[in-house]
């Protein structure tokens, strides 16, 4: 059986600025990606490998939680600690439900008045025509339009977590198996998470537990061993060949270099987490955790400090990031022809909203202290 942890050799462990930094990259590089038509989308990691920003926020919002929960659990007890996610779990529920609102009265003012053919375009039309059915199906998650995918599949995972703890006390890395054999079941087409509506799932839970569980495990691990990986020749040189393959058939779709058809749409397959996309997510976050110091010099300039403002704030700046990509996206939807200089004053000014967004929550936290100090 594995060490139980305990209470006396816990301790919260620094603040590691590498999270903060690639948690509000993640987050400039999901708006970016969800401005339809931008020329900056290829200026992100997702053009050119078989994963993208989710897999990383998805990971690590696991990684942390999985820490947070096993120092709780042993501070306070498993049952503070279930209580304690629970708590976190209806918020983010309750975050999800209001931007669902939100975003549906945006939808619907702007195609009713400005924008024709905006609800059916973002896949609103089944709440249009049949809002008794639509809204319990919301409420239950399996109605996702547009935009509206993502938050999802962190409250199931959430709802896992304590269990997956739990077994994991007592079986150790054992506990692994269980996310393990459900995502085997997806892959193989065994089962899936019914797609009951005309947009679909866009992130089967069945499928993405495993890489949220991964990052809850390895998030316990880093907190109890005091790292979550170590440094493995064989494992770097494993985790370089997955990117590379990934950089290999992306330029190959893009047509920059000659090439055999690799399918990449079913390498790529985003709903059910295909195995290339998995590896290439985990090979990622491997090399940034081995190969990226805790401190830089470059972690003190100002382009790293607003992306670490961002990272603190992923939640916050995810949801605002949602309709001010909307908002850009039909800027260059209603304007292409002036697309080379709207272009770059949709994304840019979107960023600055987003680090805005960031340095007024940041501000706020700090409020309380200030005033206990």
């Amino acid at each position: 059986m594995p060490p139980q942890p305990t209470a006396a050799r816990l301790a919260r462990p620094p603040r590691d600025t590498r999270l903060d930094v690639m948690r509000g990259w993640m987050q400039v590089s999901i708006f970016v990606a969800h401005v339809g038509g931008s020329v900056f989308a290829w200026f992100i990691h997702a053009a050119w490998g078989l994963s993208d920003s989710s897999e990383q926020f998805i990971f690590l919002s696991g990684f942390t939680l999985g820490s947070v929960f096993a120092l709780k659990a042993a501070r306070d007890g498993f049952p503070a600690a279930r209580a304690d996610m629970m708590q976190r779990t209806r918020r983010l529920y309750v975050t999800h439900l209001t931007v669902f609102a939100m975003f549906a009265a945006l939808v619907f003012a702007t195609g009713l008045h400005l924008i024709p053919g905006e609800v059916a375009r973002l896949h609103w039309t089944f709440l249009a025509e049949q809002p008794w059915f639509a809204i319990p199906a919301a409420a239950a998650t399996l109605y996702q339009p547009a935009f509206m995918g993502i938050l999802p599949v962190f409250v199931w995972c959430m709802l896992l977590l304590p269990g997956f703890l739990w077994l994991t006390d007592r079986i150790g890395a054992w506990a692994l198996l269980p996310p393990i054999l459900a995502y085997a079941g997806v892959q193989l087409g065994f089962w899936a998470t019914p797609e009951l509506f005309e947009n679909g799932i866009a992130f089967d839970p069945l499928a993405w537990q495993l890489l949220y569980l991964t990052g809850v495990w390895f998030g316990r691990r880093a907190l109890l061993a005091g790292a979550a990986v170590e440094r493995n020749p064989w494992l770097i040189s494993g985790a370089v060949a997955v990117v590379a393959f990934g950089l290999w058939a992306r330029l190959i779709e893009h047509g920059a270099i000659p090439g055999p058809d690799l399918a990449t749409a079913a390498l790529m397959h985003k709903e059910g987490l295909a195995l290339p996309r998995l590896l290439h997510a985990l090979s990622l976050a491997y090399l940034v955790a081995v190969l990226m110091p805790r401190e830089a010099r470059w972690m003190t300039t100002r382009a790293a400090q607003a992306m670490a403002a961002i990272g603190r704030h992923s939640l916050q700046v995810f949801c605002l990031g949602l309709f001010l990509a909307w908002g850009a996206t039909n800027a260059l939807r209603l304007w292409p022809e002036e697309a080379a200089w709207l272009d770059p004053l949709v994304v840019g000014l979107g960023v600055v909203l987003l680090w805005g967004l960031a340095i007024a929550r940041d501000r706020r936290a700090r409020r309380p202290r200030a005033a206990a100090a």
